[in-house]
């Protein structure tokens, strides 16, 4: 393995162990280091002797490449992490990229599914399905999906005995092994108690074939043992036709958002949202606030004295006029 590579490798395994990075971001570091490996190796440099011209060089590069912002801006991410375990490690004296500001995310304000639309997704998840299973199934992901907002990943691993006793709250493990609690509706508590009820009796019959008991909510055959996000991700779609809503729009994530919008829509707090979505920081959920400030602006019109109208002599005109 060369240098550069054993560095990466190093950080990687670093970044799992210590920070409980998931398999997904470990990917993209990678890739995004490599790539960076390749291109400094081109000009006669490595990852361990680049200094921040080179990675200023690069981010030039990959702008003149017609890379989106969002790409650019995680490349550099995925040096930042990079360089300050380096420099934390003492491969190198000094953080080349420590200084460097990129282009930053577009805080782009995912689609947006109305409440009608979500109601027509829950009450087509009661008919999708060839089986009783299948669409008590469909319904009890559907119904904590949308009660709690938990990320799809979340949402296929949770444990049964999370939800075991009906429940008022449940304890989720989120990103990095972080855990929060989040609440759960009464639609989400009855949806769960059908399919507690069907799925115990499936399973006590597998353990009495010879088969192993599942710890997930919701198992599977899948060399995971649970349903896999890609198996949920094809249902939400069928789900989507089957209710008339546009498929293009019905992911896994956008009934996330779904849940956020529509709760700051009926007053909650975006501090109370942050908590509920497992968001480490709250400007990652201030992509939300479009709706909490159009809720205030309403708020004004219609309360505010001065923005008041009247009708006077067949005429709207405005207070003081």
């Amino acid at each position: 393995m060369s240098s550069d590579g054993h560095f990466i490798q190093s950080f990687l395994e670093a970044q799992a162990a210590e920070l409980g990075a998931a398999h997904n971001t470990l990917l993209s570091y990678g890739r995004d280091l490599r790539i960076f490996g390749d291109w400094l190796r081109e000009r006669g440099q490595q990852l361990e002797t680049a200094q921040r011209a080179d990675v200023e060089a690069f981010l030039v590069a990959s702008e003149t490449e017609g890379l989106a912002r969002a790409t650019r801006a995680r490349r550099l991410s995925s040096i930042k992490q990079f360089y300050r375990f380096a420099f934390e490690e003492g491969w190198r004296s000094d953080n080349p990229a420590i200084q460097i500001t990129g282009p930053g995310r577009e805080k782009r304000l995912p689609k947006i599914l109305s409440v009608d639309e979500v109601d027509a997704l829950l009450d087509a998840a009661a008919h999708l399905g060839r089986t009783p299973e299948e669409k008590l199934r469909t319904t009890c992901l559907m119904q904590l999906l949308y009660a709690t907002g938990m990320r799809v990943s979340e949402l296929v691993t949770l444990p049964v005995a999370a939800v075991r006793g009906d429940p008022r709250m449940i304890l989720i493990r989120g990103k990095g092994g972080k855990e929060r609690m989040v609440p759960l509706s009464q639609p989400a508590r009855e949806a769960l108690e059908h399919w507690l009820a069907f799925r115990d009796s499936a399973e006590e019959k597998r353990v009495a074939d010879g088969h192993g008991p599942s710890l997930f909510l919701f198992p599977s055959r899948a060399k995971a043992g649970h349903l896999t996000r890609q198996s949920f991700f094809n249902t939400i779609k069928l789900l989507a036709r089957e209710a008339h809503v546009d498929d293009g729009k019905v992911t896994p994530h956008t009934l996330r958002h779904a849940f956020a919008t529509h709760l700051l829509q009926n007053g909650a707090d975006l501090r109370a949202i942050q908590t509920l979505l497992g968001h480490a920081d709250v400007a990652t959920t201030e992509i939300y606030t479009h709706v909490l400030e159009e809720r205030l602006r309403d708020l004004v019109l219609e309360h505010h004295p001065l923005a008041t109208t009247r009708k006077s002599g067949g005429k709207t005109s405005s207070d003081g006029q």
